[in-house]
Order: C-alpha cells, then sequence, then structure tokens
C-alpha cells in the first residue's frame, strides 16, 4: 500500500502533534493572559505631568487599543478553543484527517496549522 494512503496518523506521529499543540496552546495562553491585563488595567501610563494635549491623545489612541486588544483576544481564545479541538481528535485518532475528503491532510501543513481541518484541496475547493 503507498505511504500516502494511510487512513490515519500513527500513535508516535499523534504524540509529536499533541506535543507541538500543547505547546502552542501554553505560549497562546500567555498572550491571551497579556492581552488581557492590557486592556484590563487602569490605563494610567504615566501620563500625569504630561502636556493635556498629549494626554488626550493618549486617551483617544488608549480606547482603540483597548477594542484592538478585545479583538485580539477573542480572536486568540478562539485559537486556543480549535487547539484544544484537535487535541481532542488526536484522542480519538480522527486529528489530520480531512473533514471533506476523508484523506490525510499534508503533515507539513499541520506543522504550521495544527488545528487544520481541511486539507489544502479541500480549502482550495471551497474558493
Amino acid at each position: 500500500m503507498a505511504k500516502d494512503l494511510k487512513v490515519r496518523y500513527s500513535d508516535k506521529e499523534l504524540v509529536e502533534f499533541r506535543e507541538l499543540i500543547e505547546e502552542k496552546i501554553e505560549k497562546a495562553q500567555s498572550h491571551l493572559d497579556l492581552l488581557r491585563s492590557s486592556y484590563m488595567n487602569d490605563g494610567n501610563n504615566g501620563t500625569d505631568d504630561t502636556a493635556p494635549t498629549f494626554k488626550a491623545f493618549e486617551e483617544g489612541s488608549e480606547t482603540m487599543s483597548k477594542e484592538a486588544n478585545t479583538q485580539l483576544a477573542i480572536r486568540q481564545e478562539k485559537f486556543i478553543r480549535d487547539l484544544k479541538n484537535a487535541l481532542l481528535r488526536i484522542e480519538n485518532k480522527t486529528y489530520g484527517i480531512c473533514r471533506v475528503t476523508g484523506k490525510l491532510i499534508n503533515k507539513d501543513r499541520l506543522k504550521l496549522v495544527p488545528h487544520a481541518t481541511l486539507s489544502i484541496e479541500a480549502k482550495n475547493m471551497q474558493k
């Protein structure tokens, strides 16, 4: 049987993917914690004794950056959720199988996007 006709990744390969995903979850969680703390702090960045015009500018950009940080945090939460779902697929040994074609997703793609559920072939079909 040809190697690319495998039905699923081996247990050894799944362990490698699990380690990669757990590492990404850890980094993503610390990034999320940083984002949350930045938009939850009081916003006083030591500008009390600076010029009033600078303070007004600072407050405007602070509002904008709070919104941007909130959006980034929402995206980061989704990323973490997707990674945790990938861990579940590893547990039930369906990880790396394209949900459209049923074929194995390329290993290099999974290393770059470990939460992928579509092969490049299936992703291109969606365009």
